[in-house]
Order: C-alpha cells, then sequence, then structure tokens
C-alpha cells in the first residue's frame, strides 16, 4: 500500500535507532521463543513522529514488527521517545492458542503417517477448522485505535471485507502498532516509515525503507486512517472512499462526517474545502483531494473541461441483452419536489454522455440474505460529470433499463445491498508538475 504519511524525517529517526541497536546503545530484548522458521531473520522497525497538541512538543515512537521481540531502551539518550509493545500480549496470543494446540499436533501426527487417501482428507479438513477456529480466538483480542479516538476490533473489520480472514500476524506489523498508540493519545502524525534491519532477502534489503504490506497492514490501516490512502504528496491526495461516506460534508452535525473532514484530520496543512469533485456517498471509489488553492484551482479546471478521463464498474440488477457496448445521451434535472431523485426531461434538462461497456453476466451473493442473483457487469466510461448520471445511464429505459444493484433511488434493492457502483480508473495531470497520472483500484465487488 502507499505510504499514509511523510517518510523523511521518521527516516531519520529510525535510521539513527538502528545505529544505536548496532552499536550495543538499543536492545532488541527476546520476549516469547523464536521459532525455527523465523531463527535467524530480519524483522521492520518503524517509527513515527508526532506533535503532541498539549504539551507542544515533539513526540517519537518506535516499534518492531511480530510479536516475539520488544525494543529496549539501556541508553539514556531517548528523551520525549517511547518504545510501543505489541497491542496483544504474546501470553494471551499463546492462552488463545492453547485450547486447540493438542488436538491439532495430534491430527498433524496421524495425517504424516497416512499415505494419500479419503481419510487423509477428511483428518486435513478437521485441523483446517481447528486452525481457523484458533486463528479467530487470536483475532478476538485485537482492538484499534481509528483516526476520530473511536475503538474498532478486529472482528469488525473482518465483517467489513465480506468476512474475507487475514493472514496470520494480522495487526502486529509496526504501523497499526504506532498509529494506535498515536490515535490512541491524540497525537498529530507528522512522519512514518518503516525500514528492514536483518541480513538481505530477495524482496528486503537492510537498511531500505519499505511501505506498510498490503496483505495486513492494507486490510487494517484504511480502517484505522478512515480512508485508503491510494497516493499522496504535497499537493494533493487520492483515496478510495468506502460506500456510505459522504464526499463533503452536508447540512448538519450528523452529515459533518466525510472524506474531506477525515483528510483534514489527518493532514491539518490541508484547505478544508478540499474534494476537487465529488462521488454519491453510496458510491465507492477514487476521489481526488487538493490540499492547497492553487492545486484545488487547476484540477476544478480541468474537471470543468473534461480533461479528467474516469471509469466506472458496476453490476446491474437483471441481464442486459443486445450489442456488447454503446453510447448514452440523457437530458436530466433535479426533482425539486422529490429531492436529490433527478429525472429525464427532454426540454429543461442538462446532457448526460455516457459510453459503456459489458464486462460479464455473472452470479452475485447478498452477503446478509445469502440469496443469488444474476448480475451484469458493465464498464462505464462518463463523458460529462451530471448528478447520478450512471445511475440514470443503467436505469431509465431510455438508457441500459435496468437499475445498479442496491440503488435505493432508481432501484428496488433487498435488504443488505450497498450500492454497486465504484469508481475504479482515473487519469488527469498533476496540477502543478502536469506530469499525466493515473490511478486504478478495482472494486471489491
Amino acid at each position: 500500500m502507499f505510504p499514509p504519511f511523510p517518510q523523511e524525517l521518521a527516516h531519520h529517526y529510525c535510521s539513527n535507532l538502528i545505529k544505536d541497536i548496532d552499536d550495543g546503545e538499543i536492545c532488541l530484548e527476546q520476549v516469547a521463543k523464536e521459532s525455527l522458521e523465523r531463527k535467524g531473520q530480519g524483522l521492520m522497525i518503524g517509527c513515527l513522529v508526532a506533535w503532541d497538541k498539549v504539551q507542544k512538543k515533539r513526540i517519537v515512537l518506535y516499534s518492531v514488527s511480530g510479536n516475539a521481540r520488544r525494543i529496549k531502551n539501556i541508553s539514556a539518550n531517548f528523551h520525549n521517545s517511547v518504545f510501543v509493545d505489541s497491542i496483544v500480549p504474546i501470553t494471551q496470543i499463546d492462552k488463545a492458542l492453547k485450547q486447540n494446540d493438542l488436538e491439532i499436533h495430534q491430527l498433524t501426527y496421524k495425517i504424516n503417517s497416512l499415505e494419500k487417501s479419503e481419510e487423509k482428507n477428511e483428518l486435513i479438513k478437521a485441523r483446517r477448522k481447528l486452525t481457523d477456529q484458533s486463528l479467530e480466538n487470536v483475532f478476538k483480542l485485537y482492538d484499534f485505535t481509528r483516526f476520530d479516538g473511536k475503538k474498532i476490533s478486529l472482528n469488525q473489520i473482518i465483517q467489513k471485507h465480506n468476512f474475507k480472514m487475514p493472514p496470520t500476524g494480522t495487526g502486529d506489523c509496526c504501523a497499526p502498532k504506532l498509529l494506535n498508540y498515536a490515535f490512541s493519545h491524540q497525537l498529530q502524525i507528522v512522519s512514518m516509515d518503516e525500514i528492514y534491519f536483518g541480513p538481505d532477502t530477495k524482496n528486503r534489503k537492510n537498511g531500505q525503507s519499505y511501505p506498510p504490506c498490503d496483505e495486513r497492514c492494507g486490510y487494517i490501516l484504511p480502517e484505522m486512517l478512515g480512508l485508503e490512502i491510494l497516493y499522496r504528496d504535497k499537493d494533493l491526495i487520492v483515496v478510495n472512499k468506502e460506500s456510505g461516506l459522504l464526499s463533503v460534508p452536508g447540512r448538519g452535525l450528523e452529515k459533518a462526517d466525510c472524506a474531506e473532514a477525515r483528510i483534514k484530520q489527518l493532514f491539518p496543512d490541508c484547505i478544508t474545502q478540499s474534494a476537487v469533485h465529488r462521488l454519491d456517498m453510496e458510491t465507492s471509489g477514487i476521489l481526488i483531494l487538493a490540499r492547497n488553492k492553487e492545486a484545488h484551482r487547476n484540477l476544478e479546471m480541468q474537471f470543468a473541461n473534461g480533461q479528467v478521463r474516469k471509469k466506472y464498474e458496476a453490476l446491474l440488477d437483471g441481464i442486459l441483452h443486445g450489442k456488447p457496448e454503446g453510447h448514452i445521451e440523457l437530458k436530466f434535472r433535479l426533482d425539486e419536489n422529490n429531492r436529490p431523485h433527478q429525472i429525464y426531461d427532454e426540454i429543461y434538462g442538462k446532457t448526460g454522455i455516457t459510453d459503456w461497456k459489458k464486462l460479464s453476466v455473472e452470479k452475485w451473493k447478498n452477503n446478509l440474505s445469502g440469496q443469488e442473483k444474476t448480475v451484469t457487469r458493465i464498464e462505464f466510461s462518463p463523458k460529462t460529470g451530471r448528478t447520478h448520471q450512471l445511475r440514470l445511464a443503467s436505469s431509465h429505459e431510455k438508457g441500459l433499463n435496468l437499475p445498479i444493484v442496491g440503488d435505493s433511488l432508481y432501484g428496488k434493492p433487498e435488504g443488505g445491498e450497498r450500492l454497486m457502483l465504484h469508481a475504479k480508473e482515473i487519469e488527469f495531470k498533476h496540477p502543478i508538475s502536469g506530469e499525466l497520472l493515473h490511478f486504478e483500484c478495482m472494486p471489491d465487488f
């Protein structure tokens, strides 16, 4: 995943810490028995530089990956530093694993003694069930503090991932430990970095920085940060907005939470009205936010002049028959008596122009009800940016005449359905450098 915060300052502190480890000023203390497969392997050392707004001073946090080792300070040089331990102590993890440990070992012994057979396959299934149960017992122990100070459990995150289980060790990387501490102590993050420390491998070189990993951190960090950050520099931020989150604040305190507000909380130097375009609350996908007024003006101009290329993906509720691709032009306007609903109006409506392509016809399962339905996967390339343009292009009889799955305005969604519309691709010029930027973020449906 893309590093969510600047790395330079944290890299400096992290490099100095590693030098102190090499010089014996800092000790890596073993707090759990080292497994044979981990023996001699390296680890990630993380650093997060933060500003304590209450005490008005800089705080430097350090951590290591895994839960078998921790940093032990044996030097007096590290004032205003915190050595962050694991979120869940190894003793609690061992206790959670112990429940099934003996039975798993007994099954493994039996499996290894058998030739390939139906009995062996059944034993492997039984062992897998027990190991999954043990993993679930461990994951129940993990709670993380989010950007807003609220707690979110790993089980809640798993639910948001449609119950797809993360790998072993999720929650034990440096980034979630550091962010958990910073957010729980109301610290303002300035910089964060992770450096590999150990013998060189095929994928890691000693002393080099690496972003948070996709497999574990990419699973947790978007929930802790409130947004998945796809790209960030001093002028703009590109995020993957989740379905159900407003792009910009609505009227009233209950609608204050939005992508703009979350970015402002993470990056206080960002302008307040940072979004240069909008996605409907129910639509997920790529959203661009400017960090300064110059970048905002330039990006807004690119959108207004049609210089931004976009692609969306959607699931239509039913089978789309006929040609595999096409072009739709519809005139529509706001229904004043039924906001925010849009209605077709040949006379007073503004034209929405959309190219589309059929990708597949497939089965889609509602995770809440367990019901299956046949849907059509569509790729949309909008040429204009009208309100609800793609939802109308899908549902209206002069369009594709099939609403998008989960569309509460133009369709008939069943319980547990979200709007299956995702902004998956965007291309534009960097507002300052002029470099052509291209981002892709595939839907999770």
